[in-house]
């Protein structure tokens, strides 16, 4: 099967520091040290002649209230054909280090806004990335209380905006059965260089780039 990536399309990596990964904020090549170089890396090894352009634009300790904030210019005025969005673990964190909670439905509520304004051009095409927790420090298994509801908000807007859907946090649990957690994410949430491969590897499989 042929990936869904056609030919010159412009893909779009937005989200916090799990997309951010250090990308440069000056020169689009430069991606980060993250699952987006990763991932353009390997589909432009693979798919030289199609000529996609990656463009990474997470910033670091972002919100999906902060993505509706910046959704103009750090999306649509891009123009993208695809869109990824990786975004929700902070919408969690801030209510266990600030005392600062994001409600399921107002994360909902800013996650479909972005969703909406993005699908009335009807030529991009989503990805929704599963936000992702695993269980170290140990107090981190209390976060799934949290993050949970805010997965089961992701799988839906993937639904009614028939967005394509990488099931991250399943993912890294199956993984977590192959070598320890800490292994893919030493606190949790910021991946090990094999935890951001594993969501590069995801993502592909996603759009049938390998």
């Amino acid at each position: 099967m042929s990936t869904l990536i056609g030919d010159h399309q412009v893909v779009l990596f937005q989200g916090d520091s799990i997309t951010d990964a250090g990308r440069s904020r000056t020169h689009d090549s430069e991606l980060g040290q993250g699952y987006a170089a990763m991932v353009a890396a390997w589909f432009s090894a693979q798919y030289p002649e199609k000529q996609v352009r990656f463009i990474n634009r997470g910033i670091s300790g972002n919100r999906a209230k902060d993505l509706r904030a910046r959704w103009q210019p750090d999306c649509l005025d891009l123009q993208p054909d695809w869109v990824s969005i990786l975004i929700g673990i902070n919408d969690t964190w801030r209510r266990y280090d600030s005392g600062d909670a994001t409600t399921a439905q107002v994360y909902e509520e800013n996650y479909r806004a972005i969703l909406k304004v993005t699908a009335q051009n009807p030529s991009t095409r989503l990805i929704i990335c599963e936000p992702f927790v695993l269980p170290v420090p140990p107090d981190r298994a209390s976060w799934r209380e949290d993050l949970d509801p805010k997965i089961y908000v992701a799988r839906g807007l993937a639904r009614e905006f028939n967005a394509i859907y990488v099931p991250l946090d399943g993912i890294f649990a199956a993984a977590s059965t192959q070598r320890e957690p800490a292994f893919w994410a030493a606190d949790g949430v910021h991946p090990s260089p094999a935890g951001h491969a594993l969501i590069a590897q995801s993502w592909l499989k996603a759009v049938h780039a390998i």
